[in-house]
């Protein structure tokens, strides 16, 4: 059968990977095409198109960069003509793959949506064009499916993917021990984010000489993007594909939100997660998001779990303050390893993610 799976970030990579591996299991003559990254390329897709190439963040940049946005979208639609696949799996990247679920429905094209957008945090009414264009919605958050069921939408709940590729690899590497020295700094896999907030995470390391502070560099950016950030530091280095490795040997991390702020509680590394948009931007964002916080870990938890510092609140003070509770505050950090070790027994009921997501899709395929 013929697979056509698009992911647009580099967490949408790992997920694609990881549900191309198990897809093959099933079909061992897929032929599997779309849009990610290296590690859907080296699972057995033909990659369309880079995710490199597609990472626009913010509004004011979609804006700015909407001539190419609109040629990628005119171009997957022609791409998928030529495959002619036996269903569309679109992977989160949720503004453009809505638009390309109507274009797939309209065609008489299968589609599944894995990994829900949003729609919860904000314009909940597009809902219903999930409910019109999606013929199956997988959602990875235990919240989700309670959700979509307030709107007779019902979905697929497989657990969240994070869960099995985080335990694989810690048993791929035992050797792997956490130093007491250690911070880690997760500034985001796009430049703008990454200039507007890993300048002021660094600044956090002339408050604590005794300690390596070392940056997650991003897959899809060049080694020189970050050089001159860190010229003006003696205590901070950077790593390359060890993100990882980075937190099993973490004992505090920075964090920009997203996935990575699971990933860091998932591998147990008491985290302050840092949030800094541009102003135009984050107004939009205030005005439109209705929820309590914005990082994952304290969303599914519905309590504040690990410090969020957004805006004008993510200032370097504000960072070492909350910096040094974790580090040396015994009970917050107990209280903290509590609530991650609730978080993960809830993300893990279910089994595993990507061989539940890859049963639905090829029984679809099939016409289970």
């Amino acid at each position: 059968m013929k697979y056509y799976i698009i992911s647009g970030e580099a967490s949408g990579d790992l997920r694609g990977s990881n549900l191309i591996k198990e897809i093959i299991k099933l079909d061992a003559d897929a032929s599997i095409r779309g849009w990610g990254g290296d590690k859907m390329e080296v699972a057995g897709a033909t990659l369309a198109k880079h995710y490199k190439d597609l990472a626009f963040m913010g509004f004011a940049e979609v804006v700015k960069n909407l001539p190419a946005i609109i040629r990628n979208i005119k171009f997957c639609k022609e791409d998928i003509q030529q495959f002619q696949p036996d269903i569309v799996v679109l992977i989160n990247y949720s503004a453009f793959n809505l638009r390309i679920a109507k274009w797939t429905r309209q065609h008489h094209f299968k589609n599944v949506f894995y990994i829900s957008p949003q729609v919860w945090a904000w314009k909940e009414s597009r809902v219903k064009t999930i409910k019109k264009f999606v013929d199956k919605m997988i959602v990875i958050l235990p919240f989700e499916k309670t959700f979509f069921k307030k709107w007779d939408y019902e979905v697929e709940y497989v657990r969240h993917p994070l869960v099995e590729v985080i335990e694989n690899f810690k048993k791929q590497h035992p050797d792997i021990h956490p130093s007491p020295n250690i911070i880690a700094l997760l500034p985001g896999s796009r430049r703008p984010e990454i200039q507007g907030k890993l300048p002021i995470m660094l600044e956090v390391s002339k408050s604590f000489p005794g300690y390596d502070f070392i940056v997650a560099k991003a897959p899809s950016i060049e080694d020189d993007f970050y050089r001159p950030f860190l010229l003006p530091y003696s205590n901070v280095q950077v790593v390359s594909d060890s993100t990882y490795a980075l937190l099993m040997q973490a004992n505090a991390a920075l964090v920009t939100s997203g996935t990575a702020t699971l990933e860091t509680a998932l591998f147990g590394v008491p985290e302050i997660v840092c949030y800094k948009a541009g102003n135009i931007s984050y107004q939009i964002g205030k005005w439109l998001v209705k929820l309590k916080f914005i990082c994952l870990v304290n969303l599914i938890m519905d309590k504040e779990v690990v410090k969020e510092l957004i805006q004008t609140e993510l200032t370097p003070a504000n960072i070492s303050k909350e910096l040094k509770g974790i580090l040396f505050d015994t009970l917050k950090r107990e209280r903290i390893e509590k609530d991650y070790a609730e978080l993960k027994n809830l993300l893990s009921e279910g089994g595993n993610a990507s061989a539940n997501t890859a049963t639905i899709i090829f029984r679809m395929v099939n016409n289970h």
